[in-house]
């Protein structure tokens, strides 16, 4: 993936840290778009951290699900610690209810009259 600066567009090295152009102090890139890590309300077994894992990262969830059962049992608990700190820490997904928000007319309206509208 390309480098750019954004003061002069010179192409940079992904370990620049200075355009060698301009001498503009270059920020770091933004991550790649991609899903956000949320636990979803649809597919879950348990509370989700799994299939919010794959999804995020475009992994199989059985995969990851056998991955958490086995590392859980071969590290003495410490992956089922990590689920735990997932179920607190990873955000649920939004629900999307339809209509919302709902088309609310601004006031004061665009046509002639008071607030609030006169029926």
């Amino acid at each position: 993936m390309p480098f750019y600066c954004q003061r002069c567009g010179a192409g940079l090295p992904p370990s620049a840290r200075f355009c060698s152009n301009c001498g503009n102090v270059v920020t770091a890139a933004p991550p790649p778009p991609g899903r956000p890590l949320v636990r979803p309300i649809v597919g879950r077994q348990i509370a989700g951290v799994c299939i919010g894992v794959a999804q995020a990262n475009g992994w199989d969830v059985t995969m990851v699900r056998i991955l958490t059962v086995v590392g859980c049992l071969f590290t003495s608990g410490l992956v089922g610690v990590a689920y735990l700190a997932g179920w607190i820490g990873i955000p649920e997904e939004p629900i999307a209810v339809p209509g919302y928000p709902p088309n609310v007319p601004t006031y004061p309206p665009n046509t002639p009259g008071g607030y609030p509208p006169s029926v």
